[in-house]
């Protein structure tokens, strides 16, 4: 009986210091596991503050499209006397905008 209790010390004495090792080194990966996920909530809070940024960026480009193209298209009809005045044209009698009074409707 002495000899079974023995055992059953020893027995015991190992399975908890197994179990003492597999415990430390679940902690050890439960520790680089929470500072992994800490890493991770970071660069997701990153990422989420860089979407919002191009949203608010997407949407003033959505929202001053129009102004932008016609000054675009005034640049590019600038750009294209002003070349067509170097090669020589001459813009001093085109009209540039048409008079109505001629069209008054007296028939």
């Amino acid at each position: 009986m002495m000899a079974e209790s023995a055992e059953k010390r020893k027995t015991d004495s190992q399975t908890l210091t197994e179990k003492e090792s597999q415990k430390a080194d679940m902690e050890a990966e439960l520790q680089a596991q929470t500072e992994g996920k800490a890493a991770a909530e970071k660069e997701l809070s990153a990422t989420l503050e860089y979407i919002a940024s191009l949203h608010s960026e997407c949407d003033w480009l959505i929202q001053y499209y129009d102004v932008r193209k016609e000054a675009r298209t005034g640049d590019i009809d600038s750009i294209i006397k002003a070349k067509d005045i170097l090669s020589g044209a001459d813009y001093s009698l085109v009209q540039t905008r048409s008079h109505r009074f001629l069209r008054s409707g007296r028939a």
